[in-house]
């Protein structure tokens, strides 16, 4: 038997901004889309273009209160090409929320509070 990944999900507030964030942030596109027939959800289906994996953004209808997201001690991490140029751009953005630089590694924050962990390339 053999298992594989194929998409995390983020339940979100606001759909629209949370399309623009991860587009403009991380270069994600909308892949696919499911409307509940009675409009109680949407589901928005999120990737890199490259790989299989897709992040998922939920969005409730019926949803007004901010989601609890604990200790928010879990997180999507992502690798990009150009660690540099990716960290200032998400400086400028002003969505760094933590920097490890002793690991080599920093956090970005979505609208909804979802840390990010970006990766440097792999050596």
């Amino acid at each position: 038997m053999k298992f594989l990944f194929e998409h995390l999900n983020f339940n979100v507030l606001d759909l629209d901004k949370s399309i623009a964030f991860y587009e403009k942030a991380l270069g994600l596109r909308e892949e696919k889309r499911k409307n509940a027939g009675d409009g109680s959800y949407i589901l928005v289906f999120m990737g890199d273009g490259t790989g299989k994996f897709q992040l998922e953004l939920t969005w409730l209808r019926d949803r007004t209160e901010k989601y609890d997201l604990g200790d928010e001690e879990f997180h999507l991490a992502m690798r990009v090409d150009d660690f540099d140029k990716a960290f200032a751009f998400h400086k400028e953005m002003g969505v760094v929320i933590y920097e490890n630089a002793k690991m080599g590694v920093y956090f970005i924050g979505d609208p909804d509070g979802y840390w990010i962990e970006i990766l440097p390339p792999r050596n």
